[in-house]
């Protein structure tokens, strides 16, 4: 269905990256920015457990929110990295790792889609660990400072989405070697 509740905290998350972009141009101090930033991203990556969970509870899955749910995380993820990389929190070549992977991964699933292989390239552990792991790199990078007085975000995020670069790649290199006896076969 187009407007059911999992599928509307889909659009929410959609919604809500300008906020969590927007913060970051408000007249206010740093550490302000960055901790209503930072709620806000955890607060729209909950709604992708959220929708998850409601669509298989209330029995509302459908093709167009199975469709809508990994866009919206990528635009989350793609909007976060890109702020990051303006506010010089993280490098330009782990963010265009991270979003080429998301590009080349979700072209590649289209066009098995289109040749009805889609099975070789469904979600993987390693794709889900390396989503994990960029969910809470993110918000670390975006609070950036010290959290209860103790932990480093920007060292420990720093770690983690390079960490999330390493599983990008060997989660692309995965879903490629489950696709190559697919795309032989059809790239003719």
């Amino acid at each position: 269905m187009f407007f059911n509740l999992p599928t509307l905290l889909t659009w929410a998350r959609i919604v809500a990256i300008p906020l969590v972009v927007g913060v970051f141009y408000l007249d206010l101090d740093d550490a302000t920015r960055n901790t209503i930033a930072t709620a806000l991203f955890i607060v729209v990556a909950l709604t992708d457990w959220a929708d998850g969970y409601l669509a298989r509870k209330l029995n509302q899955t459908s093709s167009f929110g199975a469709f809508l749910d990994p866009v919206a995380d990528k635009f989350l993820v793609c909007a976060a990295l890109l702020v990051l990389v303006h506010l010089n929190r993280l490098h330009a070549l782990v963010a265009l790792v991270i979003i080429g992977r998301e590009i080349a991964i979700s072209a590649l699933r289209e066009w098995m889609a289109q040749i009805g292989a889609s099975r070789s390239v469904a979600v993987h552990m390693v794709g889900k660990l390396k989503t994990m792991v960029q969910m809470v790199a993110i918000p670390f990078l975006l609070y950036h400072g010290m959290l209860f007085g103790a932990i480093d975000t920007h060292l420990w995020g720093t770690v983690l989405i390079y960490l999330s670069a390493v599983l990008t790649v060997w989660s692309m290199v995965y879903y490629l070697q489950k696709a190559l006896p697919e795309i032989r076969a059809n790239a003719r």
